[in-house]
């Protein structure tokens, strides 16, 4: 029993975590009517149209085709390795940290394991990681918790870039230079040949993500494009709707239970006020260290107005501990199985790194919310 429920936990302690706050909660404040007002339904609309499509996409090898043509372009380790840490970080712009980190982390193991580089995937898969969430959060579905906090807040398109443009410019030029500390060693990759994904199924899936985006700037009601994104790939790829992270959607589920919960309890929600009162980047990043940045989003939305300093908090506060993203979680799990008994290892340069950009970057944050 215990071979299927370790790692049954493992791969979903955030949503285990997520179910055990939620009902906690619930023992405080009963079901009632108001219960269905906690779910933003846009959101989770929108994420499960996203991750349906992503879906798809990774069904014909898309996104690896498109690295594959990128990465046999470098010729030394510095190059494929920088390669691989922008792939990750402008491909979580359109298609979500987490995603972009189970499309790109195989694709980095299988680039440095054929060319005997293995000592540098804890530092790839580390940059990889950290690419995703701060790539993605120039966008508003380039973050789960950006999706949340665009759609519950009303934020206007222009008014999200401008929030986001300094912590995502000052990433940008902290992963150049991160990169620059691999040495230039000669590479020879050995690359399977991967098959040109079919036109006709590029297009469909393209336009397909086209509806799914729409969700998010309200250009029609969400249940519309649900239903034609879930009515044509039924039709042309059926498994696509069989592998989108319904754990992820499920987490969300149980977060909006906890902290609607939360948000009616007067002695929880005057703590948070007091706490938020104090400065809402801060606490917002500290709270992503404890509980992750999702859930934290969700949270936190409740007890403030200050959106440009709690979305900046929950996309900065993403770096940090293991526990600070799925996005984490996700790379950790897989260097644990790729790289078994290196582990604590990993760990301490994860730590290292991302707390050296999460320093930097609150400095910064804390400096640009003074100008906009």
């Amino acid at each position: 029993m215990s071979k299927y429920v370790i790692p049954f936990i493992k791969k979903n302690f955030v949503l285990i975590i997520a179910i055990i706050l939620a009902t906690i909660t619930c023992f405080f404040v009963p079901f009632d009517s108001e219960y269905i007002g906690y779910f933003n339904f846009n959101t989770l609309a929108c994420l499960f149209s996203t991750l349906a499509v992503i879906a798809a996409f990774r069904n014909i090898s898309f996104f690896s085709y498109l690295a594959d043509i990128i990465i046999k372009k470098f010729g030394n380790t510095r190059n494929a390795i920088t390669a691989l840490i922008f792939i990750t970080y402008f491909g979580s712009m359109i298609m979500a940290n987490d995603m972009a980190l189970v499309t790109f982390l195989p694709l980095g193991y299988f680039v440095l394991s054929s060319c005997k580089q293995q000592k540098y995937y804890a530092f790839t898969f580390i940059m990889q990681n950290i690419a995703a969430n701060l790539g993605g959060m120039l966008t508003p579905f380039g973050n789960p918790q950006n999706l949340y906090i665009y759609s519950y807040y009303n934020i206007d398109i222009i008014e999200f870039l401008k929030i986001m443009s300094i912590p995502f410019a000052v990433s940008l030029i902290l992963i150049i230079i991160s990169c620059l500390f691999v040495k230039k060693e000669p590479i020879k990759v050995e690359y399977t040949t991967l098959n040109k994904p079919k036109v006709w199924r590029v297009i469909t899936y393209s336009l397909l993500f086209i509806i799914a985006i729409m969700i998010v700037f309200n250009v029609f009601p969400y249940y519309y494009a649900l239903i034609a994104i879930i009515i044509v790939l039924l039709i042309v790829d059926y498994k696509a709707l069989l592998k989108v992270d319904y754990g992820l959607l499920l987490t969300f589920v149980a977060f909006f239970i906890f902290s609607g919960n939360l948000a009616r309890i007067e002695a929880i929600k005057n703590m948070f006020e007091t706490l938020l009162n104090t400065n809402v980047l801060v606490v917002s990043t500290l709270s992503c260290q404890f509980i992750s940045n999702v859930p934290s989003a969700i949270l936190l939305s409740k007890f403030t107005t200050n959106y440009p300093s709690l979305l900046i908090g929950v996309n900065i506060g993403g770096l940090g501990t293991p526990i600070a993203s799925l996005a984490s979680l996700i790379t950790l799990n897989f260097y644990r199985q790729v790289n078994p008994g290196h582990t604590k290892k990993y760990l301490g340069l994860f730590l290292g790194i991302n707390y050296l950009f999460l320093i930097i970057l609150v400095i910064v944050s804390l400096l640009a919310l003074l100008i906009i």
